[in-house]
């Protein structure tokens, strides 16, 4: 499966779940788009862009459930989050609910606003490892008070490969009259989405990563009823729109300056090519990286004698495992750890290690996609029994 890739033979790469890879058939479709767009730069984003970003944005809203009149572009899921958080109309004492497990970048986001506001950010401590998935909804909805306005939520957690039961605590928190935002980075792609039926307020996406679009390529769906408040985090040319053969939603977000959009526009390439690879389509892209990413968990856990640290139904193409603690002085949100540069510098292993939940304290993170093999986690299990 790596032929497909432009990854380099001599790395294994067990960290698809940062920035995604995207197969060469995807990248040629890029490269005709750009061709095309700098053969008449005028023509092709002003007279054929919204065409072409419409019939995008009817595939992958059939994709992951929602309904095209609620789908914006963005370039990434963070910016997503951004654009709902910095639209909120919050007053001196309004609680944002947020878990320990929340991505750092939108973590800060929501901090921002809140301290703009004057309103409170209240922390659900979620742990890790976990027995299950009723610890997260029990935990979460037992923070909830009559001053809850927002809960801020991971799909997916990205630094311990959770997959959280979503479905149940928007419903738990709309019977209390309290909206979500879903950030579901690492859901599209890794897990069948039917956004519809999870009835988030808010639901942001990345797709250069499981869907292996190209980097740039993120969508935001805003329920219906929310839409009128919620604003681009760039706003541009569309606030002021006199136009009415478009929503004032798509006006807004499809434009917010010249930037390259072909990254949004090779989703339908991405979206047909993953499922190609494998008789049995997205499902079955979805079960083997699954399994795979069971299969690479057990390795590290048997190597490491560790328990493992959450169910199988709590994780999906990614699995984390904890590690003795590091160095408090060298961690960082995104690379947090020498030992990550040295399974690369010597043993030619990518692979994440972040500081959870905080230094000292690590959990190395493995994923997996169809170009991964189970002998490449037996060469990580190896290089760590030799430098933990």
């Amino acid at each position: 499966m790596k032929e497909h890739w432009l990854l380099d033979p001599k790395i294994i790469f067990l960290n698809h779940g940062s920035f995604g890879a995207t197969p060469r058939v995807v990248l040629a479709r890029q490269g005709e788009l750009r061709a095309r767009m700098e053969k008449e730069p005028v023509r092709f984003l002003v007279r054929e862009l919204e065409p072409l970003l419409d019939s995008t944005r009817a595939e992958l809203a059939s994709f992951i459930g929602a309904s095209p009149a609620d789908l914006a572009f963005v370039p990434n899921a963070t910016t997503g989050v951004n654009a709902v958080l910095r639209s909120l109309e919050l007053h001196s004492g309004d609680e944002l609910l947020v878990t320990t497990h929340e991505y750092n970048a939108c973590r800060n986001t929501l901090d921002y606003v809140a301290a703009r506001a004057d309103a409170a950010v209240v922390v659900v401590g979620v742990p890790f490892p976990i027995s299950s998935p009723d610890v997260v909804m029990e935990r979460v909805v037992d923070a909830v008070t009559d001053r809850t306005r927002l809960l801020l939520i991971d799909h997916i957690t990205s630094q311990t490969a959770l997959v959280l039961p979503i479905e149940r605590i928007v419903r738990e928190l709309a019977a209390r009259g309290v909206d979500t935002l879903v950030d579901g980075a690492h859901a599209p792609g890794m897990l069948p989405l039917d956004i519809r039926s999870i009835g988030a307020a808010y639901y942001a996406g990345n797709l250069h990563k499981w869907v292996c679009a190209p980097k740039g390529a993120a969508f935001l769906v805003v329920r219906e009823d929310r839409k009128a408040t919620v604003h681009p985090a760039v706003i541009s040319h569309g606030a002021n729109s006199t136009r009415t053969d478009r929503s004032r939603f798509h006006l807004e977000f499809d434009w917010i300056g010249t930037i390259d959009p072909t990254p949004w526009l090779c989703v339908s390439a991405a979206l047909r090519f993953l499922p190609s690879l494998v008789a049995g389509g997205w499902p079955e892209v979805m079960r083997r990286n699954h399994e795979l990413a069971l299969r690479g968990r057990d390795i590290l856990c048997s190597a490491l004698s560790l328990a493992k640290p959450a169910p199988d139904i709590m994780l999906g193409s990614m699995a984390a495992v904890p590690l003795s603690d590091g160095t408090s002085e060298t961690a960082s949100a995104l690379f947090g750890d020498p030992l990550q540069d040295v399974l690369f510098e010597r043993h030619s292993i990518e692979v994440p290690v972040v500081p959870w939940p905080n230094p000292p304290k690590r959990v190395l993170r493995v994923s997996a996609q169809l170009y991964n093999r189970p002998e490449e986690y037996d060469a990580l299990a190896t290089a760590l029994r030799e430098l933990l």
